[in-house]
């Protein structure tokens, strides 16, 4: 189902959601990548920008964008650790990425297929999308994470 290159580009995300949990933030990190290799790169860092939008994803949409000088993201693959919220997907959608790879579900803000299915509805641009690559790994690091919380 996953290719090999599929869980390198994962692990690059999770090596980000980690960098998101040294500096207190929800770990949760993404990288996109265009003819298989990494051009875009976010973690969570909400608490530290003071913005609400800096989700890994937007970081990494971002990220992509000032490296190819498009803010169209065609042909392009993002390795998300976490499934995306409302805000972030459709950010997906906007940017033209062709193949969205998350890890772990949402419970609470998943729009993908937790809460919503967002992809499912008839906007001007259809994403591939995946889920469960490496999922236990991604969810122990947001259990431990959130566990340090409430202690």
């Amino acid at each position: 189902m996953f290719s090999d290159s599929d869980h390198a580009f994962m692990q690059e995300a999770i090596q980000l959601a980690k960098e998101a949990a040294l500096v207190d933030e929800v770990p949760v990190g993404a990288v996109i990548t265009l003819d298989n290799k990494i051009i875009g790169r976010g973690f969570n860092q909400v608490i530290s920008m003071t913005d609400v939008t800096a989700h890994a994803e937007i970081l990494a949409i971002k990220d992509a964008s000032q490296t190819i000088q498009n803010y169209r993201l065609k042909n392009t693959c993002i390795y998300v650790t976490l499934e995306p919220c409302h805000m972030c997907a459709k950010a997906l959608i906007d940017a033209r990425v062709s193949r969205l790879v998350y890890s772990s579900f949402e419970p609470k803000t998943g729009a993908i297929t937790s809460i919503d299915n967002l992809y499912n509805k008839p906007f001007n641009h259809k994403i591939d999308c995946e889920q469960g690559l490496l999922e236990q790994e991604t969810s122990k690091i947001l259990k431990d994470f959130f566990k340090t919380k409430r202690n």
